[in-house]
Order: C-alpha cells, then structure tokens, then sequence
C-alpha cells in the first residue's frame, strides 16, 4: 500500500507542498494571517469590490427573505426568485439570449463541457486553458486536442484535422480558449481565433472569467471590447474574482442553456447555489456595469501603469517558450506573473516577501508547467500608490539580481 507520510514527503521534496492558510480579515489590500497585517496581492478581487457593502447587504437580504439555502437542485424544487434575476441579469450583461448560473466556475466548466461534448466529439484546447477546461473535455469523452499558446495557425491546423475525423451530421467540434489567462496575465489572439471557427462551423467557447469586470464597455469582457461577441456560441465566467461574489455563469442561446438544463450533470445533480449568492452576483454585476465600475477600472489600470513604471521592465519574464513567442502579459491585465522556474526557489523568495509584510504567491506544478514556477502578483482597485511602491521596494530586495534584467 501507498503510505500517505511517504507521499507527502516526496511532494515536499519536490519544493510542491503546500498549507492551506487561513485568513482573520475579509478580502482587501490587507489581509490578517496568523495575528501578522500583510499586503494582498494574491487576490482575484481585481475591483475591491469583495467587501462592498451593498453586495454584502443584497447578499443579507436574500438571506433573511429565501433562507440560507436552495433545499434542493433546480430540476427538483425549483430555482428561487434570486436565481432567475441572476441570470436575467447575466444574459443581459452579456447580450445574449439567455444563462444559467452554477455553484462556481470549475461546475459550471465541468457541466458545459459534459453537456455539449461526447466521444466522437473533437475539443481543440489552447495549452494554457485553465484545469477545469481540461478536466471537463477529458471527462466528457471526446477527443482532445491542444494547440501551443495563442498559435492561431496551429489551431486552423487542428480544426483541418478534426472536420475530417468527426461525423458530418452527428459529430461536434468544439474551440476553448480563455480571454485573460490566468497564469500568464496575457490575452487570447480572439478576433483571429473568431475567424478560424466561423470559416469552419467549429463552436467556439470563451472562458471570461479573468476579463470580466476590466475589459469591454461595461467590463463585459474581451468578446465585447473587439466586437466579436455574436460569435461566441458559449461565454463562460466566474462571479468570485472582478464581481466580487461567487458563482459560475453560462451565457449563450436559449438552446444552449436548455440544453445545459438537460444535460449538464454539475447542474442536475447539485443543489442549487444559496440566494445569498445570486443575489450577491447580480448586484456585482449591475455595479461593474455603472460609471462606478468605469471609475474602478481607472483607478485600477492607474496601478497597474504605476507598478510596470517602476519595475516593469526589470520583471523576469521570458522563461517559457510561449512567451518567447511574443505573448508578453498585457499592460491591461492586473495578474503579473514574475517568472522564476525552479519550484524551490519561487517558494523561498514568496517567504522572503511575506516576512516583509507582502503576501505573493509562489505558483508551482501542477498549477503552472514544470520548471515554470512564478510569484503570481495581482493588483486590485483597492490598494493605493504607497501599497504599489512597497510592493515594488521589497521585490527589488527579494530577487535574485541576476534574474533582474
């Protein structure tokens, strides 16, 4: 037998393990662990909205109306009227026909995925897709395949491929790519990719979760800010990051979303999410969509100007072959990845930081390929220029100067 002590112990000797921390505070540009205030910049809470008060009181309101929870999956009991204002909310933003709300994103890519894809099916993934993008295409059955980073001439390769192997008539191929990638901070080439899929009749999903809230009119992410989002078959986001609530949203046609209601078993076979959620997302929503989430998204790519102004150009970046390629994090992204490679290394710097007061940090295999590990630093609407020129001051003194350019 496997003895879970020896297993773990090759995790850490791999510089891999990991603790799972705790926090004494809410979400904000300072977070409280272990009795210590630090610096956040490990959050996805790009806007600071995670803590406003009239997300927390729709959140409250709900609660104290519908009950803390659903009782049930929607098929059975029905879903509650916070529900069905989510969603009328989400397709609106989203300028569709419809949408289906999830527990969170990694269900909500799971169930999609499961829905429309089956074997026989052809997925065609770009490498850095998100693991429950992944995970979803390898669960559902079909065959999966994936193009290198933002290759376009890859990806018309491999739908060449796929139209020639899938059914005429009862087969499916699928495109996945996400806007802002997680890991990477960088954006997909999605106008191009548009392209390739409508000259084919491949389906083509995006996955807005990182771009929602920050790009766009309205923040209503990359299809809308390049004009291309009546042709996105399935967009797909998450409410916990930009909007600052929690949930996974699914918005396309009215066909896609009953068939989503059919089929997508993370969908049929949970309960459904608390109204307090819902009610939480709509009104984070509605808040991104208003000049006060134009301001925030200022007030936001003011820090990110102000942090690529002062170290910008020393950040180690071209590690992996992708952004070699020309793939740079876009300046319009607050996830800025400080690629170090050794695994060991990048935990050792993230330590060195939090006892300054900074928390970063350190991404490793298997979140990130091996030899690619990185500090994940995201910058938030929230923080303020003194927070951006500390954090800068103590990365200065925590890399190695060698990998400073």
């Amino acid at each position: 037998m496997r003895a879970i002590t020896r297993e773990l112990a090759e995790i850490a000797s791999a510089g891999l393990l990991r603790d799972l921390r705790y926090l004494e505070t809410g979400q904000g540009s300072r977070i409280e662990i272990d009795g210590r205030s630090l610096l956040n910049f490990s959050s996805n809470d790009y806007l600071g909205l995670a803590g406003d008060a009239r997300i927390c009181q729709a959140a409250s309101r709900a609660a104290i109306e519908f009950g803390a929870g659903s009782g049930a999956s929607r098929l059975i009991s029905g879903g509650l009227p916070p529900h069905r204002e989510f969603e009328t909310t989400a397709a609106r933003f989203f300028g569709t026909e419809a949408a289906l709300c999830f527990a969170n994103g990694y269900a909500a890519a799971l169930g999609t995925l499961g829905a429309f894809l089956r074997k026989g099916d052809v997925a065609i993934v770009d490498k850095l897709c998100h693991a429950c993008l992944i995970d979803g295409v390898r669960l559902s059955g079909a065959t999966l395949r994936v193009f290198p980073h933002n290759r376009v001439d890859k990806l018309r390769q491999l739908l060449a491929w796929a139209f020639s192997k899938v059914d005429p008539y009862d087969g499916r191929v699928l495109v996945i790519t996400e806007s802002i990638f997680s890991m990477d901070g960088d954006q997909a080439r999605l106008s191009e990719i548009v392209q390739a899929t409508k000259e084919t009749g491949a389906l083509l999903m995006l996955d807005e979760a990182h771009a929602i809230g920050l790009l766009g009119e309205g923040g209503r992410g990359l299809a809308e800010a390049e004009g291309v989002a009546r042709s996105i078959d399935l967009r797909m986001g998450t409410m916990g990051k930009a909007v600052g609530a929690a949930g996974g949203i699914v918005a396309g046609s009215e066909e896609a979303i009953a068939l989503l209601w059919n089929r997508a078993r993370s969908f049929i076979f949970s309960t459904a999410p608390p109204p307090a959620q819902a009610a939480a997302a709509t009104e984070g929503l509605n808040l991104i969509a208003s000049s006060e989430g134009d301001q925030l998204r200022s007030r936001l790519r003011a820090r990110i100007d102000q942090f690529h102004a002062a170290l910008g150009g020393a950040i180690p970046r071209a590690v992996t072959s992708d952004h070699e390629k020309g793939n740079p994090p876009s300046l319009l992204s607050p996830i800025l990845p400080v690629f170090i490679g050794d695994e060991k290394l990048a935990v050792g710097i993230s330590q060195e930081l939090r006892k300054e007061g900074v928390l970063c940090p350190a991404l490793r295999y298997p979140t990130v390929a091996r030899g690619s590990a990185r500090l994940r630093i995201t910058l938030s609407a929230a923080h303020e220029p003194d927070q951006i020129e500390t954090l800068v001051t103590c990365l200065r003194r925590a890399l190695p100067q060698q990998m400073m350019k």
